[in-house]
């Protein structure tokens, strides 16, 4: 009971402090489509270059692949806690802008119903809007200005619950339903002489997803152990609404509205097809080398904005975690030490020039105690460039830091009385 309580308080304290925590995020293309989508790894996976598809971890939820749940410790109750915190610089050819974010980047947890199935839930955010546009234009025929400032904020959040399930000794399967929901928010302020319009848009989002997976694994292939993975997620259809309000004031006059609507339907908003395969290969105990492959088919995805279109997005991963030995005796030895690399396509195309993502990254996994089956605590570091500064774009040179902890409970271990 004392751990329980003490976990409760960790993740209850760390909540409150991270909505407390300043925050200045903010990324020019989270102004298209739902915003920038968040990477939502768990435990050490952000550390192996954003792979997992085919990774098997007794003391970590895998969120890339359902199927990889049965294999977390039997008889145990895992839960998870992720915060992240990013520093960016942001630049064009003029000019630069430098940004700090702070984030709880996940929550859940993990347990087993069955010897064969096992099951987690839990909430991510699904994609973050943040943005920041000033534009001044001389008024044609005239001496003044138009002076207008845009803001975005919001995004969408996902609760998920996942199932996997072991169909024989090397074959797993699993699926997880999700609901997204949430809304974006947009305020237009617009100068001109002594008068100002306020435009305001909220847009509001809900829908579900259905991603499944499998797992095989076969000895003395690659390595001591090597396990492929397969994920396939259908189409999502998020329906909204939107509601608009503007008002108009003069200097020193009240505000006169002009504009009030509600519940205004949307166009449904399509996320794609995706599918994803991966290797997960143990050699010598010691070494696991994970290569991922995903592509997201959003070319077939609609967009009413003729600004930016969709192509289809590939993400290639691979990674490596080396633990030198497994005497539990010897604290260092029994670190986790990780790396990757990770590369995605991205699907904007902004004046003819893709938005891509390179990034590495380093991690370490420490065990909370000398026991085989322990708590965990990840520490990943990444550094990344998103975006180019060709044709008058911005590019975003990132690092990014991530402590997950992977608090494993016996909590369905009969007791026993000597």
């Amino acid at each position: 009971m004392k751990k329980i309580l003490f976990s409760f308080l960790i993740v209850t304290y760390t909540s409150v402090f991270i909505a407390k925590a300043q925050s200045d995020f903010s990324s020019p293309y989270s102004l298209f489509g739902l915003g920038v989508e968040n990477s939502n790894y768990f435990g050490g996976f952000s550390a192996l270059g954003n792979t997992g598809i085919a990774s098997k971890n007794l003391f970590s939820i895998n969120k890339s692949n359902p199927a990889s749940i049965t294999s977390i410790a039997s008889n145990s109750f895992l839960y998870e806690l992720g915060l992240s915190s990013t520093f960016s610089n942001k630049e064009t050819v003029n000019s630069s802008q430098k940004n700090v974010d702070l984030n709880v980047s996940h929550l859940a947890f993990s347990f087993q119903v069955k010897d064969y199935w096992k099951m987690n839930f839990g909430l991510v955010p699904y994609s973050k809007v943040s943005y920041e546009i000033d534009l001044i234009k001389p008024v044609e025929g005239s001496s003044q200005y138009l002076s207008t400032s845009i803001t975005g904020s919001g995004g969408i959040n996902e609760v998920f619950w996942g199932n996997g399930i072991k169909l024989g000794k090397n074959l797993s399967v699993g699926f997880e339903l999700s609901a997204l929901f949430g809304n974006i928010d947009e305020t237009e302020l617009v100068y001109i002489g002594y008068s100002t319009a306020t435009i305001t848009n909220s847009k509001n989002y809900f829908g579900f997803g259905l991603n499944t997976g499998l797992q095989y694994t076969i000895n003395n292939i690659f390595g001591t152990q090597t396990t492929f993975g397969a994920t396939f997620s259908i189409p999502t259809y998020l329906s909204g609404t939107e509601d608009q309000t503007a008002t108009k004031s003069f200097s020193g006059s009240s505000e006169v509205e002009i504009l009030n609507e509600t519940d205004i339907d949307l166009d449904d908003y399509d996320l794609p097809l995706k599918v994803g395969f991966g290797i997960s290969s143990i050699i010598n105990k010691k070494l696991t080398v994970n290569v991922d492959y995903k592509k997201n088919y959003w070319s077939d995805t609609y967009t009413s904005n003729n600004t930016y279109k969709y192509q289809d997005q590939e993400i290639y991963g691979a990674g490596v975690e080396y633990q030198p030995t497994q005497n539990l005796n010897t604290f260092w030895n029994n670190l986790k030490y990780r790396a990757g690399v990770n590369y995605n396509t991205g699907y904007l195309i902004l004046s003819k020039q893709k938005i891509d993502n390179y990034a590495v990254s380093l991690g370490v996994g420490i065990p909370l105690s000398k026991s085989i089956y322990t708590s965990m605590i990840n520490i990943n570091y990444s550094y990344g460039k998103e975006g180019t500064i060709n044709n008058k774009l911005i590019q975003d040179n990132y690092h990014k830091l991530s402590l997950n902890l992977s608090l494993l409970g016996n909590w369905f271990q009969k007791r026993k009385i000597f």
